[in-house]
């Protein structure tokens, strides 16, 4: 739903103030707790009624009675497997939830410090309805959760900062995006690009003429998310174990436990899967040419020192062609956050080059993902792969990789999340340093404070899975977040949760959710090496 234009900084005021809030998910964990195994509603993580969030189903559920040692045990404990086993238990399920290096660690795909949480998802061909709702959802519960445990553990998870989509014109992925908002009657701002001018002067918009806005938009602690999210749900009865597991005993169709490398055998009358990018490792006769794990990158640029205009709350989060970011966060002071870069320009009688470059971006976007080829799109992680939706104006590709189908000649150790060395070299730094030279002049000359690196799972459906194994009933599996997964936690989790009791909520989402039927198209042979650093594949998918 349109709005009057607003373009002052975001309010602090916006996220919830955990202070306000009355003690209620400890004293009502506590009660619980004095009962013994008593049953654990759904509460304190946002749960709204059903008819408002397509798929989920909240109903009354008894305990589990069995003699293991877990009714549900989780292999994964990122942002789906965290979120999943809070929800299990509240839910009334005994729970174990099982993570090779821990939540939040350096090699998860939500180990970095922020991701930005929005429900822009006019790019999306596959399930862009259903994802805008949940996005929205997901707002909301990010907000509560804060509202809920933000006092007791004194940290604030989300910032509502607002989201600018900035493009040279209305291409489809703005047109899209607006079109669903309209239906729902989301609040967005339609911005004058000379009011985004004056009311921000350290972005340079010489070329913008369409704006779009979502004032609701906003920015979310991941690693520390997962690790709290951890807590509390160990806080709530989840057994958590550090431990890297495998399939172990299966009997008449159905997994009877697991085992991990330290020796110990778990065993459960339900299994979740949720381990992120080691999904085709778990199950490569599953998902050995259905799933990519490309690296993405980031960058964080030092703020003038007194100079709070790049600080939250003092600029909206941004999303122009090819690049995302947003203010640094004073709760953590790492940086301004750019995501994406700009491609250096060609030189005269060059062009050739640019054309190998541009190949290489777009390359993998027809070999990964069977490229689409639209002009909108959020953007990409920056990886050593190229785009993976095709879709040219894109949200944050670029810096030396974009998103999609592994690049034939990455080494296969580089798309491991076991093996991989993140390390930002030159060439994925060059782009982002274009960008802010081009679009925040005032730090074409800020230090680099911190990269970091994660892989994404990519999914040959480029949606959601949410599936049981095929060839053992108790085996649900989890994953194909591709690149949006962490923002969505306190939502998907809730789905897979109530899958793994039973409830398959709305026919249709589950079969959006299905492990994919086909492929990845093989990968195309790498583009002639462009020397100069300009053709890294740059290319724009989604964020």
């Amino acid at each position: 739903m349109a709005r009057d234009s607003n373009l002052g900084p975001s309010s602090p005021s916006n996220v919830p103030a955990a202070s306000d809030k009355p003690d209620v998910a400890r004293r009502d964990f506590l009660k619980v707790a004095g009962a013994g195994a008593g049953l654990l509603l759904l509460g304190g993580v946002g749960a709204t009624a059903a008819a408002d969030v397509p798929g989920l189903v909240h109903k009354r559920r008894t305990p589990f009675i069995g003699g293991s040692s877990a009714d549900v045990v989780v292999v994964g404990g990122g942002a789906w497997g965290g979120w999943t086993s809070l929800y299990l238990r509240q839910m009334g399920a005994k729970v174990t939830m099982v993570d090779a290096y821990g939540p939040g660690n350096a090699r998860s795909t939500s180990g970095d410090e922020s991701r930005g949480v929005r429900s822009s998802y006019g790019d999306r061909a596959e399930s862009p309805e259903l994802w805008m709702l949940w996005a929205r959802e997901a707002m909301n519960r990010w907000k509560q959760f804060d509202a809920d445990w933000g006092r007791d553990l004194r940290l604030n998870l989300f910032h509502t900062t607002g989201d600018l989509m900035l493009r040279p014109d209305w291409e489809p992925y703005l047109v899209k995006t607006k079109h669903w908002w309209d239906k729902h009657k989301i609040p967005y701002d339609v911005l004058n690009p000379d009011d985004v001018r004056k009311a921000f002067p350290v972005i340079s918009m010489d070329d913008i003429t369409a704006v779009l806005y979502e004032p609701d938009a906003g920015v979310v602690r991941a690693r520390r998310a997962c690790q709290t999210v951890a807590a509390v749900a160990e806080y709530k009865g989840v057994k958590i174990v550090i431990g890297r597991a495998k399939t172990s005993q299966i009997s008449n169709g159905r997994l009877e436990s697991i085992v991990l490398d330290t020796g110990q055998t778990i065993r459960g009358d339900t299994f979740v899967f949720a381990p992120g990018p080691w999904l085709a490792k778990t199950f490569p006769e599953l998902f050995a040419n259905k799933m990519r794990t490309p690296l993405g990158y980031v960058c964080y640029f030092g703020t003038p020192p007194s100079d709070e205009r790049f600080t939250y709350p003092n600029l909206p989060s941004f999303n122009f062609p090819g690049v995302t970011g947003w203010a640094a966060l004073p709760v953590d002071s790492r940086g301004f956050r750019v995501r994406g870069g700009e491609r250096a320009p060609t030189p005269p009688g060059a062009a050739g080059a640019q054309g190998a470059g541009g190949r290489a971006g777009r390359g993998a976007a027809q070999g990964g993902a069977q490229g689409r080829g639209s002009s909108g799109g959020r953007g990409a992680p920056t990886g050593q792969v190229a785009a993976s939706n095709g879709r040219g104006g894109g949200r944050a590709g670029g810096g030396g990789g974009g998103f999609g189908g592994n690049n034939a000649n990455t080494p296969p150790a580089q798309l491991d999340p076991d093996t991989s060395d993140r390390w930002a070299d030159a060439p994925h730094i060059e782009g982002p340093r274009r960008f802010v030279t081009h679009r925040f002049p005032l730090l074409k000359d800020a230090p680099i404070l911190q990269t970091h690196s994660c892989h994404y799972e990519l999914s040959s459906s480029r949606n959601f899975i949410v599936d049981h194994h095929p060839k053992m009933s108790n085996v649900l599996i989890a994953g194909g977040g591709n690149a949006e997964g962490f923002k969505f936690g306190p939502v998907i989790g809730e789905y897979i949760a109530q899958r793994a009791l039973g409830d398959v909520g709305d026919p249709a989402v589950a079969k959006a959710f299905k492990i994919p039927e086909h492929d990845f198209e093989p990968t195309p042979p790498p583009a002639p090496a462009d020397t100069s650093a300009r053709g890294r594949g740059r290319g724009r998918g989604t964020t």
